[in-house]
């Protein structure tokens, strides 16, 4: 196996819970409006801590992939759902599916992985996940929890003959939502785990990273008003990448 090194923890717990156009244009609240969203936070994670009723009645009103389609999952955070509204322009007549939930965390995506993946019947699934642990979402996270996590969703696709694609973390020189903790080394890090072990288990790596980063090993100001999460120029730049993970998936036995 590829060796896996704690790095120690994060910060402290902190909850990521909006969307990609809320990040993007940040709407003053009063004490009492964040109160209540903190309370709705709370008992979100309180009764539904994976978020499994958001694409649950979606699953279910999904046809089985017609014969010869090549369905493509893409399972993540909130990069991946604010991705999705570009599939149809980006992906013209691919049966491509987003199944990201704002803020998640690589734990949250395994739980309900089966539900949202495997159940879809896909030929592969995209997983863009980790950024989200090292902003310590759902609490303190070593990089080998998240490869933990990463490597069993790996091995749960491969196991139901899913095709898998393991994309780097996007650049971040610092999260909006949690100052000081310096997640870009720690990105780079990672990357570099994800890229062997794909290599290991016979995954494809798909590397947004390198061409999404500037000199800091943040996202280039052009692709990400908040640092984090991309614009629509800079999902045009993730694009052809994924695609040509997919494709190169597919080729695949």
């Amino acid at each position: 196996m590829i060796s896996r090194r704690s790095i120690g923890s994060v910060a402290t717990f902190a909850i990521f819970a909006t969307g990609h156009a809320q990040a993007q244009q940040p709407v003053v609240a009063s004490q009492a409006q964040v109160a209540e969203r903190q309370r709705a936070a709370d008992s979100a994670l309180r009764n539904d801590w994976a978020n499994l009723h958001r694409y649950r009645n979606a699953n279910a009103q999904l046809a089985a992939p017609a014969a010869g389609a090549q369905r493509v999952v893409f399972m993540g955070n909130s990069i991946t759902e604010a991705w999705a509204p570009y599939f149809a322009d980006e992906f013209p007549g691919k049966p491509y599916v987003g199944r990201g939930i704002s803020g998640q965390t690589t734990p949250q995506l395994l739980v309900r992985f089966r539900q949202d993946v495997v159940a879809l019947k896909p030929a592969v699934v995209v997983i863009l996940a980790g950024t989200n642990d090292i902003a310590g979402n759902t609490g303190p996270s070593s990089l080998e929890m998240i490869e933990d996590n990463l490597a069993s969703m790996t091995e749960i696709a491969q196991a139901n003959h899913i095709r898998v694609v393991l994309c780097s973390v996007l650049p971040v020189f610092d999260y909006p939502w949690k100052r000081g903790i310096e997640p870009a080394a720690k990105i780079v890090e990672l990357n570099g785990w994800i890229k062997a072990y794909a290599a290991q288990v016979g995954a494809t790596y798909v590397d947004f990273h390198s061409a999404m980063a500037d000199e800091r090993q943040g996202m280039k100001a052009s692709l990400a008003r908040d640092g984090v999460h991309p614009t629509e120029a800079g999902y045009r730049i993730m694009a052809p990448i994924v695609e040509r993970g997919i494709a190169e998936a597919l080729r695949k036995r």
